[in-house]
Parts: structure tokens; C-alpha cells; sequence
């Protein structure tokens, strides 16, 4: 496992999580998704952060793993807190630090909105912590099965998609490969003016497009070496299959999102 990268990695595992329907994970977190944007106080945003952490746990990967692979997406959360600090002028006023006023309102909707934000990245990179691309791109078809009725390229899409999250922690191990490669050749990426930056990323994105160009034809001829021709005609080796555990998660997960709904009025 690389530790500074999880989007698109697989851990593989036999825990609650990784043995539910890939299709029924990405039901779940599909609704979550939409249902976290409906909490609006402690209790119901405690109820979803709470569901995340145990979800999270089941799964038996390192908690401080998953931070750790987080970390480009800090920035992003800080960021956000630090933006309605500045913005939101609402509520009553906490303190002024030399003429810089920090306002209630922008506390707790700072904080909201990077709780939400934070919620949403570490329940959908569960989806593919614990489900191979095989899995997801499976699942993908089956729920876009009805598109094939008006021509959709379904079995393209999804192929297309699970490539996608594949090899995104391939090409940032290869970008992080190739900085160090010009890095230690003289080339300095953080220090200098803008522009001296700017140019110094040159070096780094033509062998990494290079790079990646050659990995997609290597990966073209060899589906073509073994008979690819599309998803018409082919059969699977694992039929995906909704078991009793995963109608009993589901339900928990409904029971979850009732209780978030009920606690929004307190």
C-alpha cells in the first residue's frame, strides 16, 4: 500500500464492507452524498459523521492510513474554514484580532462545511478501498443496464471509468517519481519566482504524458492480444448477487438517514 495515496487504491480485505454488493456500496454512498447536504444541526451531522467512522472501522483499514492518504484534500478543507471565517459576517461577533472580526455564524458554518466536505471524501474513497475496479466496473453496467435500451455504451462507460480510478494512484506514483528523478538533477519546483515555477513543471509533464501514453497503449494491445471486442457477447465470471446482508445494511443505512431527518428539527 502506498501511505501518501488511497484515491483509486485497492486494500484488499475480508471485512463487512468488502464482502457487500458492490453495486448496494455504491447505492449507499450514492444517497449519502445527497442526504449530507440535509444536515443542518450537531445531532444530525453527528449522527452521519458517526456512521462514517463506524463504516470506516468496519472496513479494518488503519484509520491513520486513510488520514494520511487524505492529506492533498486538507488543504482544500482548511481552506474552506478559513474562507467563511473571512466571508460570513452573521451572528454575534467572538473576537477581533486587529481589526479582523471572527463572527459566530462563520464559525459554525466554516465548520459545517468542512465537516461535510471532509464526510463526502472519506465515504466515497471507502468505495474504492474496498472494492477491486473488476467489481465497480460490474457494478457500474448492472445499475446503468436500463441506458442500453436507447443505444447507451454502458459496458464503455464502465470500462472506461474503472481504467480511470485504476490508474490514478499509477500516474501519481509516477509523477512523484519523476519530480524526485528532475529534483535531483537540479530542477526546483518550490522556490523562485511564479513563472521560474511554471517552466520547471515542463520537465515533470512531458515524460508523465509520455509516460501515460505509453501505459494506454500498452494496455490497448493487450486487451486486444487477449480478444476484447466490447461488452456484447460476454459472460462473467462472478454474477453480482444481493444477499440477505446486504438488504440488512441497506436497512441500517435507511434507519441512519431516518435518524439524521428526525433530529434536523432539534
Amino acid at each position: 500500500m502506498n501511505n501518501a495515496i488511497i484515491i483509486g487504491q485497492y486494500v484488499p480485505g475480508n471485512s463487512l464492507v468488502h464482502r457487500l454488493d458492490p453495486r448496494m456500496k455504491i447505492t449507499i454512498i450514492f444517497l449519502f452524498v445527497i442526504f449530507v447536504f440535509f444536515a443542518n444541526n450537531v445531532l444530525s451531522y453527528s449522527i452521519l459523521t458517526s456512521f462514517a467512522i463506524i463504516t470506516t472501522a468496519i472496513t479494518k483499514i488503519p484509520f491513520r492510513f486513510i488520514l494520511k492518504g487524505l492529506t492533498p484534500v486538507w488543504f482544500l478543507i482548511i481552506f474552506t474554514f478559513l474562507l467563511h471565517l473571512i466571508v460570513t459576517k452573521e451572528g454575534i461577533i467572538l473576537f477581533d484580532i486587529l481589526g479582523f472580526k471572527v463572527y459566530s455564524g462563520a464559525l459554525i458554518q466554516g465548520f459545517a462545511i468542512s465537516l461535510r466536505f471532509f464526510l463526502l471524501i472519506l465515504i466515497t474513497s471507502l468505495l474504492t478501498l474496498t472494492t477491486t475496479p473488476i467489481e465497480i466496473t460490474d457494478a457500474i453496467e448492472d445499475i446503468l443496464h436500463p441506458l442500453k435500451k436507447i443505444k447507451f455504451p454502458v459496458h464503455e462507460l464502465a470500462l472506461m471509468m474503472s481504467i480511470s480510478l485504476r490508474f490514478i494512484p499509477t500516474l501519481l506514483q509516477e509523477t512523484d517519481k519523476i519530480s524526485k528523478a528532475q529534483a535531483s538533477r537540479g530542477v526546483d519546483f518550490r522556490t523562485g519566482p511564479i513563472r521560474d515555477r511554471i517552466k520547471a513543471v515542463v520537465p515533470l509533464l512531458v515524460p508523465l504524458f509520455v509516460s501515460a501514453f505509453k501505459r494506454a497503449e500498452e494496455l490497448a494491445m493487450a486487451m486486444e492480444a487477449r480478444g476484447y471486442q466490447g461488452g456484447e457477447g460476454r459472460t462473467k465470471l462472478r454474477e453480482l448477487k444481493i444477499r440477505k446482508l446486504d438488504i440488512y445494511v441497506f436497512l441500517v443505512f435507511l434507519l441512519v438517514i431516518a435518524g439524521m431527518f428526525y433530529t434536523r428539527n432539534y
